[in-house]
């Protein structure tokens, strides 16, 4: 059983999680589906979003979708959010791409958006903290750890 500040932190808030190991490098959404043999619309992306003042926000969505820049800003009343690259992501969360995760941003200051979508299922998976490691917990669960807000922010490829 793999254990991390993540799996640590879903313990001491008694919150029913499962960890599972998938391999060190890098996966997609996709990938991660097929290593783990589940249904790739419950595999969820953590994408980071800059704004023009203030933290960046975590966009939470399925990792078959890409974010609605312009929806995500009109959801949260900014005229204009970007991606930052895979480098600036990493210098901003401290976490590796591949395992940025909202549970380890938790008391960090980002803002969550969970797409609207996670809510057509009761658990999803999301990144552990750390390449290697996935979670799957209940939606409702992520959303008050994370104090998310629901919303529509993604476009599919």
């Amino acid at each position: 059983m793999t254990i991390n500040n993540i799996t640590r932190f879903l313990d001491g808030q008694k919150v029913a999680y499962t960890a599972f190991e998938t391999p060190a490098e890098k996966l997609g959404a996709e990938e991660t589906a097929r290593f783990l043999g589940i249904a790739p619309e419950i595999v969820f992306k953590t994408i980071v979003v800059t704004r023009e003042k203030g933290k960046p926000l975590l966009a939470v969505i399925p990792g078959s979708a890409q974010v609605d820049l312009k929806k995500l800003a009109d959801s949260l009343g900014e005229k204009k959010v970007s991606l930052p690259t895979e480098r600036e992501a990493e210098t901003l969360t401290g976490l590796q791409a591949g395992g940025i995760s909202p549970l380890a941003l938790i008391n960090k200051g980002f803002q969550v958006v969970l797409d609207a979508s996670a809510q057509n299922f009761e658990q999803i998976h999301i990144s552990g903290g750390q390449r290697g490691i996935n979670i799957r917990l209940r939606v409702t669960d992520l959303a008050r750890l994370t104090k998310a807000r629901f919303t529509k922010i993604t476009k599919i490829e």
